[in-house]
């Protein structure tokens, strides 16, 4: 019996111990005004933790809604309209222009096969090249020629700018002075820049307008970086700092990649070349021999075919050489 007493006892007394350890003992300790004054300190921390977590989700959400403006800009604008390929090119022709041109080397070609004795499949086997293959050549190697010179001048015009900019004059002022001093088409696209602007389009949407008349990734890089802090801020100076050193990274990497696969063009140039070679030395010595090409009609058609074939065959070999990067 005594020991049931002393038992219940130790009990009760473990029970009221415990409680009076979780409830009193904070108070009585000082713990709990402790955590009180932490809590008190602390309260006045996500105030500025959260305007500055906002603020820096405010910025990232621009910078994420800029580049996807561009890039669904880019994709509906894959495919440029010939006014634009012409702008490109560095030609003030209009469209009506270009097919004229294009008719009248396809009526010239196709007489002047006609005139050597070939057939009505020569004839327009060749009008077709001269009048839908030849413009559309020359209008490439005049865009990609034009291309070239801009991305010759580009990185030493961002580094104008820079320049400008660290030395206090705006970003505005700083595209003037590159549209002043820089050869063409560096200076044709930044006055275009700068009239754009002054008619009241917004400077960064101007400057990312540049990929619509120069089509390259570093027009692009250009725009974006201008675009971005104008939406959201930041330090100019130093990103079209960094821009710059990217771009004169990709004209090395660029100039690499060509001494690399100089060789294999080379090696293309001579294969595709080799056929329309030996044709003009066998017609230079016996004409009668392969001028059934031309004259028969079971010859004319192996001649278009081989066309066809040797066209496919150069493409290929084009498309394993070249790469962007």
């Amino acid at each position: 019996m005594k020991l049931q007493t002393l038992a219940l006892a130790f009990l009760a007394t473990t029970a009221v111990g415990g409680v009076a350890w979780v409830f009193l003992y904070p108070y009585l300790s000082g713990e709990r005004k402790a955590e009180n004054r932490r809590a008190f300190i602390a309260r006045s921390e996500p105030v500025a933790v959260r305007q500055a977590e906002k603020s820096q989700r405010s910025r990232r959400e621009q910078i994420e809604g800029t580049l996807k403006d561009l890039e669904a800009r880019r994709q509906k604008e894959q495919s440029a309209p010939l006014s634009v390929r012409l702008t490109q090119a560095g030609l003030d022709w209009t469209p009506q222009k270009f097919w004229i041109v294009s008719g009248v080397l396809a009526v010239l070609f196709g007489l002047l096969a006609l005139f050597v004795g070939g057939g009505l499949i020569a004839a327009g086997g060749l009008a077709f090249a001269a009048g839908f293959g030849l413009p559309r050549w020359a209008l490439n190697f005049l865009r990609k020629r034009r291309e070239a010179k801009f991305l010759a001048a580009l990185p030493d015009a961002v580094d104008i700018i820079v320049r400008g900019i660290k030395a206090g004059l705006p970003l505005f002022e700083s595209i003037k002075v590159v549209a002043a001093d820089s050869p063409d088409p560096l200076r044709s696209e930044f006055l275009a820049i700068i009239e754009t602007q002054a008619i009241g389009m917004p400077l960064g949407e101007a400057c990312a307008r540049l990929y619509d008349r120069m089509p390259l990734p570093e027009a692009n890089f250009f725009g974006i970086v201008v675009s971005i802090q104008q939406k959201s801020g930041g330090n100019l100076s130093e990103a079209l700092g960094n821009l710059s050193k990217v771009l004169r990274d990709r004209k090395k990497m660029r100039e690499k990649i060509q001494a690399m696969s100089m060789e294999a063009k080379a090696s293309a140039a001579i294969i595709g070349s080799l056929p329309p070679i030996v044709m003009l030395l066998v017609y230079l010595s016996t004409p009668q021999y392969i001028s059934l090409l031309w004259t028969h009609p079971t010859g004319q058609l192996m001649l278009a075919g081989c066309v066809v074939w040797m066209t496919i065959g150069v493409l290929v070999m084009k498309k394993m050489i070249n790469f962007d990067f």
